[in-house]
């Protein structure tokens, strides 16, 4: 089957990119390497699968084309979901390796439950302390309201870094996780969109647009080379000379006969095994060939039998 040069390339490049997502798909979904090698094997088979498919059941009869259809129509489901997986997982890796960038910040001290512990106990102790009266100056109870309540200025002081701290772990935690979501898909969640739908939605429509591609490149590719007919017109020229018009007519050139006789065997062995119908229109489409040939092919199939 002859193949065309430019949407070849194209075509090519396509199927190629397509495999090397199958081949990224399978060796992260499989555990053992075994595993991961059959996860490629039947993801890469399935790529070629559906990009060549269409351009190969073309030239068929109708039973067959119904019959790839349905396996283009699954190898295509099957395609486009390992490739939402690749999508996905790199998409994750994405995010950590964003997330990672992020400085992360260092508490140091005591938490605020156990700073909220040692401060309630203080407190105790100094009520304690000042209600306690003495009939003549006390120098120990003073003493020791000063220091209880130096030991409150201090606790405060601590209990406020410590808060300064969780509120830097808090916005940290937060930038974190904002770097690991996808810029496109934190926009989208603005409309009330889950970002795993969103995900698996842009994950699907990019392997949907690039198996489209290349099959359509495929098709392109691989579409039978229509036969040329041969011109029966003959060019007409007009000389004026002295003022009389004189027509001149080139002499025909003699028409290429194409012996179809290869073609009818080939043919008559599709029909009787039941792959062709004895029509125009499905021997044009499996020969790959004109109308007028077609038609030709055709009567020698009637003329003998």
């Amino acid at each position: 089957m002859p193949m065309r040069a430019q949407p070849a390339l194209l075509a090519g490049a396509a199927t190629v990119t397509a495999a090397c997502l199958s081949v990224m798909a399978g060796w992260q979904r499989g555990g053992f390497v075994i595993e991961r090698v059959l996860w490629i094997a039947v993801g890469v088979v399935l790529v070629v699968a559906a990009h060549l498919l269409p351009a190969l059941i073309r030239s068929h009869g109708r039973r067959i084309r119904i019959v790839g259809a349905l396996l283009w129509v699954g190898c295509m489901a099957a395609t486009c979901y390992g490739h939402a997986v690749f999508f996905l997982l790199a998409q994750k890796h994405a995010g950590e390796v964003r997330a990672a960038a992020v400085p992360a910040v260092v508490t140091t001290g005591r938490s605020l439950a156990v700073i909220a512990g040692d401060r309630a106990v203080i407190v105790s102790r100094l009520a304690r302390v000042t209600e306690r009266r003495c009939a003549e100056p006390c120098p120990s109870l003073r003493i020791e309201r000063a220091t209880l309540s130096a030991k409150l200025d201090a606790i405060d002081a601590e209990a406020a870094q410590a808060k300064r701290q969780e509120v830097a772990q808090d916005r940290a935690d937060a930038a974190r996780a904002a770097a690991a979501t996808d810029p496109v898909t934190g926009t989208l969640t603005a409309f009330g969109i889950p970002s795993g739908r969103v995900d698996l939605l842009a994950g699907l429509a990019f392997a949907a647009v690039l198996e489209a591609v290349a099959c359509f490149c495929w098709l392109l590719a691989l579409r039978p080379v229509e036969t040329l007919k041969p011109n029966a017109g003959a060019a007409v020229t007009v000389v004026t000379e002295n003022g009389n018009a004189v027509t001149v007519e080139p002499p025909q050139p003699n028409p290429v006969v194409i012996e179809p006789q290869d073609d009818v065997t080939r043919v008559l062995d599709e029909i009787a095994a039941g792959r062709l119908r004895a029509t125009v229109t499905e021997i044009r489409k499996y020969l790959g060939c004109s109308q007028t040939r077609a038609s030709e092919v055709r009567k020698r199939i009637v003329a003998t039998g």
